[in-house]
């Protein structure tokens, strides 16, 4: 398969998505700097519900899959990959984890960061924190791995949220009992690890400030339902940073409220991402391919924008009580934004993200949808077929499945990818049509 030529990155069309780069070398350079000081540093995994736990206790978050897209999109992946290949470790393994073993193995090899590594490389932890969450292996064993190479403690956190068919008046109080208890655990290990107690009224104006970030975060991209679109996906995959990596700052907070502003004032005066917008669609479902993330732009070629993705979507803001215990409101919330559409689901498809797919749809006014299917990610990406043929006994409309990597460029074809969208476009227009008459 050939790889990408030339430009891989996409261009954005909101000023506050083009921040986000320096935001990201901002956290590496303050792991750097925490770790020369002697100050905790946690490898950890995206929305893994601990986030205002590290918060709280001044520890600074080293967020591996962001670095191992991060290599991905600068085209330098693929000596972290063979070295991991090198280790043991073959290249149908998740590539995040690849990419990032094979990036502590060197760095364990040379004494030092690997030379030119992205931002500088990730900062050595101090502690390395999995999250068992029924959803991805890497999240009980990358870590555990990676103490080959980091001789550091490791913890993982269960957990666990219920089957689609359940009755959850009956059953929220031993889920958010069972959270609650690995949270706590959780806590316990980092008080011995780092010998500091928890603050947790700190901890509880952590989740304040946390909680509005996501409404904030939420609000603004409830209005890229306008037409035209005002910020399309390309930008969303980096706009989920802050909320994301930096959840319960108030830097994340402030450039959720600046977001909101921009999109506020691109839908009153009708900016949207291309000036002859014809065909909107929905990234459905999977992980972008971070090393050719222009193929949006060459969607956009065609006439084809996407207001909405459901990859790296802000979190669902549920109702939870602010007089709780912080691991209270920690554990409840997450049980509510787990099973956020479990009754929607249980009245009508049976599958929560049938449902999430069919409000997309509706609500963004959506003609097609897009799904990438990542051969090395089977989280995100095994049952796709399946999705889509639930879907399609509720709504008639054209889907396509891209394949490739998200970090092995070497699964990626730049010349059939093109083709496919060209094809699937064609569909959509006609689908349109049709639709139209």
């Amino acid at each position: 398969m050939e790889t990408p030529k030339g430009k891989t990155t996409a261009e954005k069309s909101t000023e506050m998505s083009k921040r986000v780069r320096m935001m990201v070398k901002g956290m590496s350079q303050k792991a750097h700097e925490a770790r020369a000081k002697g100050q905790p540093v946690a490898y950890l995994f995206i929305g893994s519900y601990y986030d205002e736990i590290l918060r709280a206790m001044d520890i600074v978050p080293v967020g591996t899959e962001n670095f191992a897209g991060l290599c991905a999109a600068k085209m330098d992946a693929e000596r972290f990959l063979d070295k991991a290949e090198s280790e043991g470790y073959p290249r149908h393994l998740c590539t995040y984890a690849t990419c990032g073993i094979g990036f502590d193995a060197m760095r364990r090899e040379l004494g030092t960061q690997p030379p030119n590594a992205p931002d500088g490389g990730m900062a050595m932890p101090t502690v390395m924190l999995g999250s068992g969450m029924m959803i991805c292996d890497p999240r009980y064993k990358w870590y555990q791995a990676a103490q080959r190479y980091n001789d550091v403690p490791v913890h993982v956190h269960g957990f666990l949220w219920p089957p689609v068919d359940a009755n959850l008046k009956e059953v929220q109080g031993y889920y958010v009992k069972y959270i609650r208890d690995e949270l706590q655990g959780l806590v316990d290990f980092l008080e011995k690890q780092l010998g500091k107690k928890m603050d947790w009224d700190r901890l509880s104006k952590v989740l304040d400030l946390s909680e509005r970030t996501l409404k904030v975060w939420n609000d603004a991209y409830q209005l890229r339902k306008a037409v035209p679109a005002p910020m399309p996906t390309e930008d969303a995959l980096n706009t989920m940073v802050p909320g994301f990596f930096m959840l319960g700052t108030q830097e994340a907070l402030d450039f959720y409220q600046e977001l909101y502003k921009e999109i506020s004032y691109r839908v009153d005066n009708k900016i949207g991402v291309i000036p002859n917008e014809k065909y909107r669609l929905l990234w459905g479902a999977g992980l972008p391919p971070w090393f050719s993330l222009i193929i949006f732009n060459y969607f956009e070629s065609l006439g084809a924008v996407f207001p909405i993705e459901t990859a790296y979507p802000p979190l669902p803001v549920v109702e939870v009580p602010r007089e709780l215990h912080p691991l209270d409101r920690l554990a409840l919330r997450a049980f509510k934004q787990c099973t956020y559409r479990y009754e929607k689901a249980q009245k009508h498809s049976g599958n929560p993200d049938v449902e999430w797919l069919l409000e997309l749809i509706e609500d963004y006014k959506i003609d097609g949808v897009v799904c990438h299917r990542a051969s090395t990610c089977r989280t995100l990406h095994v049952g796709q077929l399946y999705l889509l043929d639930v879907l399609k006994k509720y709504i008639d409309i054209p889907t396509l499945i891209l394949e490739s990597d998200i970090v092995d460029m070497r699964a990626y074809s730049e010349a059939d990818t093109h083709a496919q969208i060209d094809a699937f476009i064609e569909t959509v227009d006609t689908y349109k049509k049709k639709r139209a008459a």
